[in-house]
């Protein structure tokens, strides 16, 4: 019956040596023979004998299957001692094949013994089985026995070793790969805690880590396990435990390991950036085990060095530099996260920020900015996300009840602290957007707010608009509908019709005025105050433009000889097409190509166009005056231009707004503005026209007071080629 040997080994020191053996206090030996004779024999030859320093323990199985039961619950033993011919001719064989094969212990020594050596030749059971040596009983004396399980332990102790350096370089490698993933600063110690205890085999109470995020700071505890979990956040030098500080201290201060008193690790990093690791292990260290720590140290500080690393490349992707704060990919995250509960969006735009930048200049500009970042981020607590989203264009996202209309406007209502204390008052615009835990997408979520801005900013200037569902509508439609448009004017669905220009003491055909129309596929037609300002605002507007005005010469060519030489095609400028730098320089170019003399040429501008730079609009519409081409001011009385202003430009002709016209005709001072515009027109010496006659009346009026030309039903609809071709002929034939 299987028993275990009952004698008592006091662990003895290892003394120095070629192996080092494993951490154990004694090595174990199985002894599998069914003859009890052989057991007591054993043990008596072995009594008291020590194997590189390590006494023996014993134990005893009687059969293959008790010796099984054995190895199969320990993975302790070094030396099985087996014999061959047990129940059966080659039980002691089969055993060998089943620790091999069947329990997969290739680190067992295995020692053959045979009273019958005939059963199992010594040459093929060597070369068939893996085993350690092979001996009859008779010839196994005490020492040879001694001698042959000497060997058999000291290759057993060599395997474990190599296996431990195995095992512990996969352990390292598994920690650099956990390691290297990229995680916070945090995150980063506490794996450390984790993946060190994982290499030493101690336990997880054992161990902190101290970062030193600048040269000269004050090193803290980053991260803590165990009992040493509450010093977590606290200054090193607060640490009570007067060894743990030490060691630490002294590891942060030589930036080298430390063995004695504990084991004290460091890992260097980037910019100056180091930590140190404390485990209090319960013994020296052993060479492998050191060497597998240099090698743990040296790949972690590299995952180190990668971290952090990756942070900065994290904050460069995060953060806006300028101000210090979240930026538009960090507030998207932050609501692709969603928490629970209802939260509010809000985007904040600085009003009039770039008249600052212009009027002052970028450094100024980039203060104002930062003072607005620092009292944004003063103002919400730490749940609201506070992001600067590009430009003036600030991010507020949390709780419904901090993120209000009513908190934004406090804000605001008290000036702005700049450089030096000096005030700086600021108003803002915002769009609102609740949020309900749907999971709808950041960016989503961002355009929704973005279009309550717009209406804001549009009615609401310096108010505060919260998001509505028409708002994304309406948003909707002018995208289709600017796609719709780009499609239209690359199939060449857009179009010309003209409305003459009358004479009004003879009517006198003296011109047309282009007008741009569009008509879809489907036959509707798109009034231009709904696509005109989407092509300005989408940038298409330039090569309709540059399209309109080409057609519209082309036209004025083809009409030689029906109209007379003072006959000029008015073409429709928007300031967009004007702002650009090389417009003049083009329209005299396609002037040039088509061979249409300037005279016959007139461009309308609107007041807008006045806002910008004065000087270089002089400059550019006296570059194309002196080439013969007339400028009109179109709409004149509804903008916001000066008289300074129009003086400046030496216009050729004001064109009376028909809302001075035409419409409600009450009292006899209907058309006082338009007598005002006519009278101010003949003290600049200016030409004029008036726009939008619908009555004999008022064509006689206008007349009356002096105005020049009109335009209007009264005398035409807008035409396209041919109709206006034969309203023309039938003019002509009516003697008109």
């Amino acid at each position: 019956m299987a028993h275990s040997d009952d004698e008592a080994f006091a662990f003895m020191e290892e003394p120095g040596g070629p192996v080092e053996p494993p951490p154990m206090q004694v090595w174990q030996v199985l002894v599998v023979d069914d003859e009890p004779d052989v057991h007591a024999a054993t043990r008596l030859a072995l009594k008291d004998v020590e194997v590189e320093g390590r006494a023996l323990e014993f134990s005893h199985a009687s059969s293959a299957a008790q010796a099984i039961e054995f190895l199969a619950g320990r993975d302790d033993f070094a030396v099985a001692l087996i014999d061959v011919v047990m129940g059966s001719n080659d039980e002691g064989l089969q055993l060998v094949r089943r620790i091999r094969e069947d329990l997969g212990n290739s680190m067992i020594r295995v020692i053959l013994r045979t009273g019958q050596p005939g059963y199992a030749p010594e040459i093929d059971t060597i070369r068939l089985y893996d085993i350690n040596d092979y001996k009859t009983k008779s010839e196994l004396t005490q020492v040879r026995l001694f001698t042959s399980l000497t060997m058999a332990v000291r290759s057993y102790a060599q395997i474990r070793q190599l296996e431990s350096s195995r095992r512990g370089l996969e352990q390292v490698l598994s920690a650099t790969a956990e390691l290297g993933r990229p995680v916070g600063m945090k995150k980063f110690a506490a794996g450390i805690v984790t993946q060190l205890c994982a290499v030493l085999k101690v336990s997880a109470e054992c161990l902190v880590c101290a970062v030193l995020p600048e040269p000269g700071s004050h090193p803290y505890i980053l991260a803590a396990a165990g009992h040493y979990d509450a010093w977590v956040g606290m200054a090193l030098r607060d640490v009570p435990d007067g060894r743990v500080r030490g060691c630490l201290q002294h590891v942060l201060d030589t930036r080298q390991h430390c063995f004695d008193g504990g084991v004290g690790l460091f890992f260097s990093g980037r910019g100056g950036q180091v930590l140190a690791a404390f485990v209090d292990v319960p013994g020296p260290l052993s060479e492998l085990e050191r060497r597998l720590l240099e090698v743990f140290c040296g790949n972690i500080s590299i995952a180190f060095e990668n971290l952090q690393l990756y942070l900065d490349i994290n904050d460069l992707a995060y953060q806006d530099v300028l101000v210090h704060l979240p930026n538009r990919n960090a507030m998207v995250a932050a609501i692709d996260a969603q928490a629970a509960g209802v939260n509010v969006l809000a985007l904040v735009d600085l009003d009039n920020f770039s008249e600052i930048n212009s009027i002052l200049d970028d450094s100024y500009g980039d203060a104002v900015l930062q003072a607005a970042a620092r009292k944004l981020r003063l103002a919400f607590p730490a749940e609201t996300m506070v992001a600067r989203l590009g430009g003036d264009l600030f991010g507020l996202y949390g709780p419904a009840d901090q993120v209000t209309a009513d908190h934004i406007a406090r804000v605001f209502a008290e000036p702005f602290e700049m450089a030096g204390g000096e005030p700086l008052r600021l108003s803002a615009t915002a769009g609102l957007v609740r949020l309900q835990g749907d999971g709808q997408p950041g960016v989503a979520v961002l355009k929704n707010a973005g279009a309550a801005l717009k209406q804001a900013k549009r009615f609401q200037r310096g108010k505060f608009m919260m998001f509505e569902a028409a708002q994304a509508d309406a948003a909707r439609d002018r995208i289709q509908m600017l796609n719709r448009l780009r499609a239209s004017f690359s199939a060449e669905h857009l179009f010309l019709q003209y409305q003459p220009f009358i004479r009004l003491r003879d009517e006198r055909v003296v011109g047309a005025e282009c007008l741009l129309r569009w008509e879809t596929p489907d036959g509707q037609f798109i009034p231009p105050d709904r696509f005109i300002p989407l092509a300005e605002q989408s940038g298409l507007m330039i090569p309709i433009g540059e399209w309109v005005f080409r057609t519209a010469l082309k036209w004025r060519k083809s009409l030689a000889g029906l109209v007379g030489d003072d006959f000029r095609v008015a073409v429709n400028v928007s300031h967009v097409q004007f702002a650009e730098p090389n417009f003049v320089r083009g329209l005299l170019s396609i002037l040039n190509e088509i061979g249409v003399p300037g005279e016959q040429v007139e461009i309308e501008l609107t007041e807008s166009v006045a806002i910008g730079n004065v000087d270089v609009l002089a400059a550019r519409l006296d570059a194309l005056r002196a080439r013969g081409i007339r400028v009109a001011m179109d709409d004149f009385g509804t903008g916001y231009s000066s008289l300074s202003v129009i003086q400046r430009l030496s216009l050729d002709r004001l064109k009376i707004d028909r809302s001075f016209v035409s419409g409600p005709q009450d009292g006899d001072d209907r058309f006082g503005i338009a007598r005002t515009v006519i009278a101010l027109a003949r003290h600049l010496r200016v030409h004029t026209i008036a726009e939008g006659i619908e009555t004999p009346s008022q064509r006689e009026a206008l007349q009356a007071s002096g105005c020049e030309e009109g335009q209007g039903y009264l005398f035409s609809r807008p035409l396209d080629d041919a109709a206006f071709r034969q309203w023309l002929a039938g003019r002509q034939a009516a003697g008109i």
